[in-house]
Order: C-alpha cells, then sequence, then structure tokens
C-alpha cells in the first residue's frame, strides 16, 4: 500500500475514535458510506454474531441473507484476523447489561 494510502487509512481510524454518540456515529456514515455499503458492514457484523453464537452456515445465510463467500471470509477473520470482530462482540454483548 502506498504511504498516502496508509496515512488516509489511519486518518479515518482517527476519525471514528472522535464520535460520541450513536447520532453522531450514525451521521458520519450516512455521509461517507453509500447504503449498500452500510448495509454490507452491518451484514458482516451480524453475520460474525451468529457465527459466535455458534450457527451453522446455512442458518446464517437463511437469516442474513450473506452468501455463503460472505461467511467463510467473516470466518477467516474470527478465527485467523486481529480479533476486531471479537472486540466489538464482546463489548456489544457487555453494554447490553
Amino acid at each position: 500500500m502506498l504511504k498516502r494510502g496508509k496515512n488516509d487509512i489511519e486518518k479515518l481510524y482517527k476519525a471514528i475514535l472522535t464520535l460520541e454518540t450513536t447520532d453522531e456515529c450514525k451521521a458520519f456514515f450516512d455521509d461517507i458510506c453509500t447504503i449498500q455499503e452500510l448495509e454490507a458492514l452491518a451484514q458482516r457484523l451480524e453475520v460474525a454474531c451468529n457465527l459466535c453464537e455458534g450457527k451453522s452456515y446455512v442458518d446464517i445465510n437463511k437469516s442474513t441473507g450473506a452468501s455463503t463467500a460472505t461467511i467463510c471470509r467473516v470466518s477467516k477473520a474470527l478465527n485467523y484476523g486481529d480479533g476486531g470482530y471479537k472486540t466489538v462482540i464482546e463489548r456489544l454483548e457487555n453494554n447490553a447489561d
């Protein structure tokens, strides 16, 4: 990746970290993403949650509409990625209490 691109990505991460409320987050993501991009991101998170609950690919496909390729990609990220999904899912579960 080009240095310029890496700096842009770091800036995006920092921008996200400045958001303080759900409304601010919604406004930012509504501005920066298309509805299809938001739906794809939300679907991947839902797939990850379902995988963490031990649901089968068939059940996840039926409940989320995600393709088996997407489910497989998310599964690989859960098992071999940097732990981002697991961190977010654990925090969502802890904040639900």
